[in-house]
């Protein structure tokens, strides 16, 4: 899953999920105060679309960027970059309104499956076919491209992504593992019990993050779902991440019948939502879930304020927090915990699908300069400029394959432009048990590929069904998600308001699209 990723970015891990809940007259005008240098585009200007927040430093960077690309190209940036809470809805405004810009972020877990729908975005098989682009086809496997197709055939995104799989994870304050979990956490029960005992002791939270599905349901791993580091062999199937998750049957790929049930119908997901009930009423967890701001919750776990927070296998858990929490607390360390029942030995499913996918606006008056950026930073000089900043000023080579960050620029979100796997530079001090865990998440090797891995449902049969499904999750199934409400009395308000919305016909599609892809892989 990731990364990206969730990772994801790092203000996502998102998680980056569930936005789409509404637009209306406030929304369209939040649309045009997204962050980032401004300024109308030109013919030699070209606009992007980027999760987060401005990067420090980035009106020097990206000067340098734009100088060496005017050079190269005959263009420049002109990137809006969007606070990850706003991301999903102003993007698919964007695209909706026929605004003029060249690339953006999308995947299945934001909106892409209506902007497909809507034909907002630029199939780029040809182009990709063409031979004009050939430091993108090298830096990009065949194998992630065909990952990625949709179920007409076509390739709508560039897999960005510097991993084979990205499993949700937990980052942990070294520190604190030393002090209250005898410098190993192995286990979910050594997990759970570690952060029990920095609430009690320290006062903090034992875990931060905003709210997520998969932080509880788990994909197949889940921070919060104890079943996911058991046994990681289930990934739910759903017309999209923010609507309603379905459990397929076990056994689906050898009778050919998905026989999908909802979620609450899958025993190990109930009780982990009775789990986060119960850390949310215990101090465990951050009671702001529902609404919390991924930049402060970044700020609160960098400040020493939380014993863990979310990761995901795309080795930014060190670079990401590190520099900031040893300025905080003196003494401090970091640690990526994936307590796996098997340790380094589990092979999670994955799908192989990419969190994160660079999709080029087919309403850009020059959709072309979209693929020629895309190809420029898939040469490493350019590729290090965007992500590091300048050599010998924000950054330094270590080895071959190393960077030593020397300023302050950071946080570029690369997995929304510019990640290839053979140009990513590992963190000089990235933690150890991150480098063993992220090396473990490069290879295709330590996964199992899962039954429904290329299944896309196609939404056109049940588009008003979806669409009151996706709402009555927003208002009844996010509470639950946070642990903001009594399970019992959550379910039957959120089950009622399925039923009303047209759970059975949704349940029955996908059930129908489902067999008839198992029926296909035969």
């Amino acid at each position: 899953m990731a990364q990206l990723i969730d990772a994801a970015g790092r203000s996502r891990p998102l998680s980056r999920r569930g936005f789409l809940a509404g637009t209306g007259g406030v929304l369209a005008a939040m649309t045009l105060m997204a962050c980032g240098n401004g300024g109308a585009s030109s013919s030699s200007s070209f606009g992007l679309l980027l999760p987060g927040d401005v990067p420090p430093q980035w009106d020097r960077v990206r000067a340098a960027v734009n100088t060496k690309l005017k050079t190269d190209l005959g263009f420049e940036l002109q990137p809006s970059f969007i606070n990850w809470t706003n991301y999903a809805a102003q993007s698919l405004l964007k695209f909706t309104a026929g605004e003029d810009f060249q690339t953006a972020l999308s995947a299945r877990w934001l909106n892409i499956a209506q902007l497909i729908e809507s034909n907002a975005l630029e199939p780029l098989d040809d182009a990709l076919a063409s031979g004009k682009y050939p430091n993108l086809t090298g830096a990009v496997d065949q194998s992630a491209f065909d990952a990625n197709r949709w179920p007409d055939g076509s390739i709508y995104g560039i897999p960005a992504v510097n991993s084979a799989a990205r499993i949700h994870h937990v980052v942990a304050r070294g520190d604190l593992v030393d002090k209250y979990a005898g410098g190993s956490i192995e286990t979910f029960d050594q997990l759970e019990k570690f952060w029990y005992d920095v609430q009690q002791k320290e006062g903090i939270p034992g875990y931060i993050n905003r709210n997520s599905p998969f932080d509880v349901l788990g994909a197949p791993t889940g921070a919060l779902y104890p079943q996911g580091w058991e046994t990681p062999d289930l990934l739910p199937i759903y017309f999209s991440s923010d609507s309603l998750m379905f459990v397929p049957s076990r056994d689906a790929a050898t009778t050919g019948s998905t026989d999908a049930v909802p979620f609450w119908e899958y025993e190990p997901y109930v009780e982990s939502l009775h789990r986060v009930r119960k850390y949310y009423e215990d101090g465990i967890i951050n009671a702001d879930r529902l609404n919390a701001d991924p930049a402060t919750l970044k700020s609160q776990f960098d400040g020493g304020g939380a014993a863990t927070c979310w990761g995901i296998t795309d080795g930014l858990d060190t670079a990401g927090h590190l520099d900031l929490l040893e300025k905080a607390v003196e003494g401090a360390s970091l640690v990526t915990l994936l307590p796996f029942r098997d340790g380094l030995s589990a092979k999670p499913n994955q799908t192989f699908q990419a969190d994160n996918l660079v999709v080029v606006n087919a309403a850009a008056a020059d959709s072309e300069s979209a693929l020629q950026l895309l190809d420029w930073v898939s040469v490493q000089e350019n590729h290090d400029l965007l992500q590091y900043g300048e050599e010998g000023t924000d950054w330094k080579a270590v080895g071959d394959d190393a960077y030593e960050q020397v300023s302050d620029y950071a946080n570029f979100p690369g997995y929304a432009l510019s990640w290839r796997i053979p140009l990513e530079r590992k963190y000089s001090r990235m933690s150890e048990s991150e480098e063993t865990w992220f090396d473990w998440s490069k290879d295709y090797d330590n996964f199992t590929l899962d039954p429904f891995a290329s299944f896309i449902p196609d939404l056109t049969e049940v588009e008003k069904e979806h669409a009151q499904i996706t709402a009555a999750i927003t208002e009844f199934g996010n509470p639950l998600f946070a642990g903001a409400v009594d399970v019992t009395e959550g379910l039957d308000k959120l089950k009622s308001a399925l039923d009303t919305a047209g759970l059975p016909k949704v349940q029955e599609e996908l059930n129908k699209q489902a067999d008839a892809y198992l029926a296909a892989q035969k």
